[in-house]
């Protein structure tokens, strides 16, 4: 059903400028404004993913900026594009963070898998998705195995059979596949930053206002796991937010994602099917101004953004999701390269050989985190200055969409781009030895700060 062929890409190619002022309008904000170094092709990617970095990245230093004495930010797109590849530039004591997961073979087994008519990519990185995919293919989890059983079943078939058991995974549509069903049409339609006030309550002013880093005072919960959501986060301490991250005990993330995501937040254990558990976290969210959070089923616990801003109005809710909550994909889960693949970003990577995910390897994940981060900065903007509660919703399969209506990058680069010299910063913590890009950011007038340590999962108590 789904074949290599890929589709003609759009043909309009805005400047980065104009990209950076969309953005900036979706959130109903003023800004000061951003200069732009540089442009694609930085990286091989048929896309123009060096831009999109470039542009959310600046979008969000423009919000941080109108917070504090900045007038303008500076972005260059080679610095802006290492954003999307920082787990794999990343050590820690040396040692490249892909070595170190307590089971590498299960994020090694995460692959597009050729089916008997394309390709569906498959997820086992925790125990449960590998379950899945090895309960339909009725295979041991090795990549061998898990690809002779592949070949048998057509690509969506695939795809709803680990679905249905509890697993993710996607089929590799085409454009116009993913553009004509019912999951692409929802997902269509939402802004790339879906911001919006859910109820009304008081203005409130920062804490701190005009300090820096702006963001001091600020108290955020944050309940999302492996990148998207928790760099997001992580953003938001470094620029001066306490930041609490909640962790169901029974259901971590592997071992390096806390110390790639975790800088300046503290983490707490919270299974919120346990009452007082569950007591204690809204209570802590009664006393934030920001919650964060990237699972679905919140809504039968009272944690979803209507409730919550009864409990505690002028709250700001963010929600990560890869498909939409409360679109037709609502009840499934999803990864960064299963966006790709749904989409038909990965068919366009190919360019017409088998599906790939882009240079950087990931995508949507790290563009989420500077647009979620963004939408939310821009809601404190305007809770301060209107009041209300709002809202912020990221979906990954819409970030992918985004950036494939940004146009094509032209020409791949002269030079290998894997090449480069990396700025590194280095922090020191319970971690260790932690060497990690630097935010590319540019503040006029006062400095870009650095990460701070992170902490390991569980060792902060549920409280402020």
């Amino acid at each position: 059903m789904f074949t290599a062929k890929t589709e003609a890409m759009p043909i309009t190619s805005p400047p980065v400028s104009d990209i950076v002022d969309g953005l900036t309008a979706l959130t109903g904000t003023a800004v000061g404004p951003a200069r732009i170094t540089g442009a694609d092709p930085i990286t091989p990617s048929p896309h123009r993913i060096g831009d999109a970095s470039a542009a959310a990245i600046a979008a969000f230093g423009a919000q941080i900026a109108a917070l504090g004495d900045s007038s303008l930010v500076s972005v260059s797109v080679a610095d802006a594009v290492d954003q999307l590849r920082a787990a794999y530039l990343t050590t820690i004591n040396g040692q490249p963070t892909r070595l170190i997961p307590e089971d590498p073979t299960a994020l090694r087994n995460n692959d597009f898998y050729r089916t008997a008519d394309g390709w569906t990519f498959l997820i086992t990185t925790f125990p449960h998705q590998r379950d899945a995919v090895c309960t339909v293919l009725d295979c041991p989890p090795t990549t061998e195995r898990i690809a002779q059983a592949a070949l048998t079943w057509n690509s969506v078939a695939l795809e709803e059979a680990v679905v249905a058991v509890g697993g993710v995974a996607a089929a590799a549509r085409t454009a116009q596949q993913w553009a004509g069903s019912s999951i692409g049409i929802d997902v269509a339609r939402r802004p790339v930053i879906d911001l919006e006030r859910i109820d009304d309550a008081e203005p409130e002013s920062l804490t701190a206002p005009r300090e820096w880093p702006p963001l001091t005072g600020v108290r955020v919960v944050d309940m999302t796991h492996v990148i998207a959501g928790p760099v997001s986060t992580e953003l938001l301490a470094t620029f001066g937010a306490d930041v609490v991250h909640v962790t169901r005990p029974d259901l971590v993330d592997p071992h390096p994602m806390p110390a790639l995501t975790g800088g300046g937040k503290r983490n707490a254990y919270c299974d919120v099917r346990d009452p007082d558990q569950l007591a204690a976290l809204t209570d802590l969210i009664a006393d934030a101004d920001v919650f964060v959070n990237a699972y679905r089923g919140l809504r039968r616990h009272g944690l979803d953004a209507e409730h919550l801003a009864q409990r505690r109005p002028g709250i700001l809710v963010v929600e990560y999701h890869c498909w939409g909550s409360d679109g037709p994909w609502g009840d499934r889960g999803g990864f960064d390269q299963l966006a790709c693949s749904a989409t038909g970003f990965s068919l366009e990577e190919g360019r017409g050989g088998p599906t790939t995910l882009p240079p950087t390897h990931l995508l949507n994940d790290y563009l989420a985190a500077y647009l979620g981060a963004t939408g939310i900065v821009a809601a404190l903007r305007r809770r301060q200055s209107e009041g209300g509660s709002w809202r912020v919703r990221i979906n990954l399969a819409r970030v992918c969409i985004w950036v494939q209506s940004l146009g094509p990058s032209g020409a791949a680069p002269a030079t290998d781009w894997g090449t480069r010299s990396i700025d590194l910063t280095t922090v020191d913590g319970p971690f260790g030895h932690i060497d990690e890009p630097v935010i590319p950011i540019i503040f006029d007038g006062n400095p870009t700060p650095h990460p701070l340590p992170a902490r390991p999962l569980g060792t902060s108590p549920l409280t402020w």
